[in-house]
């Protein structure tokens, strides 16, 4: 069996996986902790799949909102607007028929064929490069034939300037010369135009959380708009179209066979695990950002592809793929397969295996080409030349300079937006400021939107625990707010002990002592000194990249500080009794999780944020911003979240009142104009 070149581009796929695998991370307490935390979420949300559904017309009533769903997970919902794609064919390779000789040393004829590079945007100045393989033999036909078509997602193969996209150009070549057409394009990452999958990986840009945005949205979205394209020419069948690619290319084949029902058959190779691997093994840190969405739904991971039900589905793997490993390929095929048997077709799902790592192999090869022939084609016969597409060495045919779409770089166009689509690609909540009479009902709908978008992973109610009077003697302590959750306290008791004022410290605050920043807010009352996870001697090992434990979050429909806010909650809820005056007080971003938790938790009266961020999104590159709260910036902002806190005393030290106009002109419309300051 032969395992191509192309493994050693693949290579560049599990880059990921060896910068962690290289030195075994020693878990402290903490650590261990946490990830008991993340592994028993993924357990409860992994041990049950499609409970209710007993029949196919169970899963059609459900399939809808579980559409819904996945295109808001994606940042792709409200749907984007579909812009003219102002495609344009940029050069063209005629290829002649020839005898090859093939890696086993047989030969083979090869028919001729034609390489277009083109490029499409998907949104205005978001370029998507691409090169389409399609037979040469229309020419001597009229009417000119329509063509079973392969639209082909690229891996993280490392081709630099000459695109992703040519790091696979044999299987477009096998397509073409078999009566296919195919269209590979390039990814956002390793495309033509280089920008940026790792976000949250290695970037340290945690915003994308708050935005909404993940990187698989766009490449589902720059799929979505690649099928517009071919519908529009004039060789492609639409109604023969299938989806392949491997590793982030297979989890791209995902995306888009959920997405679009024009996809008639899908083999996504070495593209998805689930959350078993990703959470309770650390597999999130072998992975890119484009391999996730957001799971605010709380989905079993296999929800995402049992939506291609009933369409054809080969999931493909390789039995030593140290990043997809086959205790979660089995899982994953034995819940597709049972769904499938509801739909009374079993035989239209199935799995094949590779013996080898994380790459293609002939066995591979063919077996895809089969499927695709079987379902696309109607044609049962074996394939005899799955390499046709190589050399006889086993390597490409093809000098990948000659297939790029923009041949240097003076013809990259200067309005594209790829290098910061990042910042631009899911649409901010515009949020209407209400009549003063509707102020309750507004608010309350605007809590309801956000507690759906970023704290759906909070437990139905805080835990049950008897309440103990604050005493009058100062104690340190440590409580749990959840399994395997850990938070710090401390206590400062004044004369005053009924009036308290619980501070919520930031990882640079040290623990036990009140910093000087909370002094004027604590006063002459008490102070309660609240560590939330991850914080103080709660801190567990952070390790940028991969950033397990904040990655992991996303899977589980969470985010680290999403996670504080509940701290927060419980510990005040524990403390909460008639006579006692409860204030908050915070710090930046800890300042801004204090003013959530108040949103949430009604006996509070008065909160005071110190130097508090403007926004969950940083101003200017490599700004401060808020803390990442899941989709938060599609439902509100720090200052309407602020606003939101009326009629209840707000002061704000360190800030300019001009950033928070909108929390002024809520206060006003509440009738609590008073009840805010800005110092």
């Amino acid at each position: 069996m032969r395992t191509i070149t192309i493994a050693a581009a693949l290579i560049c796929g599990l880059m990921f996986w060896q910068a962690y695998a290289g030195e075994p991370q020693v878990l402290t307490d903490n650590d261990k902790n946490i990830r008991a935390y993340l592994s028993a979420q993924a357990r409860l949300l992994e041990s049950e799949f499609l409970k209710d559904v007993k029949t196919a017309a169970d899963f059609e009533a459900r399939r809808p909102k579980m559409k819904q769903e996945f295109f808001h997970m994606m940042g792709l919902w409200p749907l984007p607007e579909k812009t003219p794609l102002n495609a344009k064919i940029t050069g063209q390779m005629i290829m002649e028929p020839e005898i090859v000789t093939l890696a086993s040393g047989e030969k083979s004829y090869l028919p001729g064929y034609i390489i277009e590079k083109l490029h499409f945007q998907s949104r205005p100045g978001l370029y998507v490069t691409g090169n389409l393989y399609r037979p040469r033999t229309d020419h001597f036909t009229d009417p000119k034939p329509k063509y079973p078509t392969i639209l082909y997602q690229c891996g993280h193969s490392q081709q630099k300037r000459d695109g992703n996209k040519t790091g696979y150009h044999d299987h477009g070549i096998w397509f073409a010369t078999h009566g296919y057409v195919c269209l590979m394009i390039d990814t956002l990452q390793l495309g033509e135009i280089a920008a940026i999958h790792h976000g949250t990986y290695r970037e340290n840009r945690w915003w994308w959380h708050s935005a909404g945005y993940t990187s698989a949205g766009v490449e589902c979205w720059n799929a979505i708009r690649a099928l517009d394209y071919l519908c529009t020419r004039p060789e492609v069948d639409t109604e023969r179209i299938g989806a392949t690619g491997i590793s982030g290319g297979g989890s791209a084949t995902m995306w888009i066979s959920v997405a679009d029902e024009r996809i008639k058959a899908a083999a996504p190779v070495s593209g998805m695990a689930d959350l078993g691997h990703y959470v309770c093994e650390d597999g999130v840190n072998g992975h890119c950002d484009c391999m996730f969405l957001y799971n605010s739904a709380r989905w079993n991971w296999t929800e995402i592809p049992a939506l291609i039900a009933p369409r054809p589905l080969l999931f493909v793997n390789s039995d030593a793929d140290p990043i997809f490993p086959m205790s979660a390929n089995d899982r994953v095929i034995n819940r597709l397969s049972g769904l499938y048997a509801r739909f009374g077709a079993g035989d239209k799902v199935s799995a094949v295996v590779s013996v080898g790592g994380h790459a293609y192999r002939t066995d591979l090869r063919r077996a895809i080409f089969e499927f695709f022939n079987r379902h696309l084609k109607r044609d049962a016969a074996p394939v005899v030349d799955a390499d046709a597409g190589l050399n006889a060495e086993g390597k490409h045919r093809l000098e990948k300079s000659s297939l790029r779409v923009f041949p240097t770089d003076a013809d990259i166009p200067a309005d594209q937006i790829n290098t910061k689509v990042d910042q631009v690609f899911v649409p901010r909540a515009k949020v209407n400021l209400p009549k003063p009479e509707e102020f309750t009902n507004w608010r309350n709908d605007l809590l309801e939107k956000l507690r759906a978008a970023a704290f759906s992973a909070w437990p139905a109610a805080t835990p049950e625990v008897s309440f103990q009077p604050l005493k009058t003697a100062p104690e340190e302590g440590k409580e749990t707010t959840e399994p395997n959750v850990t938070v710090h306290y401390s206590w400062h008791p004044a004369a005053n002990v009924s009036n308290v004022c619980f501070v919520i410290l930031n990882a640079d605050d040290t623990p036990g002592k009140v910093p000087e920043w909370a002094k004027e807010a604590v006063a002459d009352g008490s102070a309660f000194l609240i560590a939330p996870r991850g914080a103080g001697p709660g801190a567990w090992t952070r390790k940028s990249p991969p950033n397990t434990v904040e990655r992991s979050m996303a899977l589980i429909g969470a985010t680290v500080d999403s996670g504080r806010i509940w701290d927060i909650i419980t510990m005040i809820k524990r403390r909460s009794t008639s006579g006692i005056t409860l204030r908050l007080a915070g710090r930046g971003q800890a300042g801004i999780l204090a003013a959530y938790a108040m949103l949430y938790e009604p006996q509070i009266s008065a909160i005071t944020i110190v130097d508090p961020p403007v926004s969950h999104m940083p101003k200017t590159e490599g700004g401060e911003y808020g803390p990442p709260l899941l989709s938060v910036l599609r439902v509100l902002d720090i200052p309407e979240a602020l606003g939101c806190l009326a009629p209840r005393n707000l002061t704000l030290v360190g800030a300019q009142a001009a950033d928070f106009s909108r929390t002024k002109e809520l206060y006003k419309i509440s009738g609590a104009e008073a009840n805010l300051r800005i110092k």
